[in-house]
């Protein structure tokens, strides 16, 4: 499971608060980020509170996991070829250390999708505007 789809499965406000938190994840990357006081608007809250609160939920912890994860893959472009390089000059410490990385990123990623696949519970909702 990749990032986009967690956010999928995920309240809608959450998704919109981490792609607020995590602007290069946007779909679109031409439109002007957005002030916290423009997602609170979309999302119908008063305050970022509710927001705050989730940051410490498991659920946030893996959506970070799983962003940092695609942080990684694109980084893992740019250390092949270092440590590619390096393997030719025959610099094993070099391969090692990012095939000892790459396993512990797959433990966490693996860790991470398990979360997404189960059903979740309800995450407490707070701020909620209602209009009639």
């Amino acid at each position: 499971m990749n990032i986009h789809d967690a956010l999928k499965t995920i309240k809608w406000e959450y998704a919109m608060y981490f792609k607020y938190k995590f602007p290069d994840l946007r779909f679109d990357q031409s439109e002007p980020l957005k002030t916290e006081d423009e997602l609170l608007k979309n999302v119908n809250r008063k305050s970022m509170n509710a927001f705050y609160r989730w940051e410490k939920t498991d659920q946030y912890k893996m959506l970070v996991t799983l962003y940092l994860n695609t942080k990684v893959i694109q980084d893992y472009e740019e250390i092949y070829s270092i440590v590619s390089e390096q393997a030719k000059k025959g610099d094993e410490k070099s391969i090692k250390l990012f095939i000892a990385l790459q396993k512990e990123l797959n433990q966490q990623s693996k860790l991470a999708a398990s979360y997404f696949t189960q059903s979740d519970d309800e995450i407490e909702e707070d701020d909620l505007e209602l209009e009639v």
